[in-house]
């Protein structure tokens, strides 16, 4: 079974909205629906449980029922004081009907260009591991610095990539590598995949979609909403 854990449970804070960019509407629907009727649509994809604040839950049912997306909605959970202890707790709930064989398939509600290729690749690829994520080559010159100033040695960018969400994890393994970042290194975490690969699991990689992009600033929700009117057909 795969289940995939979507993360709306942050404040957008970088985007200075009255409320969190994942609820804002675009083409009258909030930009969480657009991921979640996606992986609804998947046939990779079995159940759907949801990191949310208590005080947008019940505003994202009425959403569900409208798109008609609930039939694999499992439930709510709360979120953490950052990231990945949102992430932990949606695992903690999501273990009460899943499987430690399971796959967990974490994504931002924020990244509302999810496409279903993507989210049937990425479940492909993680079969027979402990988990997958989707990556893309660096482009520009790298360089290190110690100080923000000089610049002290120059990075192989051929070895460099950026990580992208979705991602997914065998749901045991990966729950047992949060655990062993309690009480105070998971909140350090910033990425998904960093506590499976700290803990040392087999995590493999595959190509990631430029398009898949994270709306973060008031650029990228203009740029959103632009590919909206101009309806530019998804990838898968």
């Amino acid at each position: 079974m795969n289940i995939a854990l979507i993360l709306s449970g942050g404040v957008g804070s970088r985007l200075a909205s009255d409320i969190p960019k994942q609820y804002i509407k675009v083409n009258d629907k909030p930009i969480l629906c657009y991921c979640v009727e996606t992986v609804s649509k998947s046939r990779s994809i079995d159940r759907i449980q949801i990191v949310a604040d208590g005080k947008w839950q019940a505003q994202i049912r009425e959403w569900l029922e409208t798109a008609d997306t609930e039939k694999k909605f499992c439930g709510f959970s709360a979120p953490g004081w950052n990231r990945q202890l949102s992430i932990l707790n949606g695992l903690e709930d999501i273990k009460k009907y899943a499987a430690d064989t399971d796959y967990v398939f974490i994504h931002d509600a924020a990244r509302p260009r999810l496409s279903e290729r993507q989210t049937a690749d990425c479940l492909a690829a993680a079969q027979g591991h402990d988990g997958v994520i989707p990556a893309l080559p660096m482009k520009d010159t790298l360089y290190a610095s110690g100080d923000g100033r000089t610049i002290t040695s120059l990075l192989d960018r051929g070895q460099i990539y950026a990580g992208q969400a979705p991602e997914a994890f065998r749901i045991g393994p990966y729950y047992e590598a949060n655990q062993a970042l309690l009480p105070e290194k998971i909140r350090k975490i910033n990425g998904s995949t960093e506590p499976a690969v700290l803990a040392g699991l087999d995590i493999v990689m595959i190509p990631g979609d430029e398009d898949n992009y994270k709306i973060t600033t008031y650029a990228d929700l203009e740029r959103f909403r632009r590919e909206c009117e101009v309806g530019p057909e998804k990838k898968g």
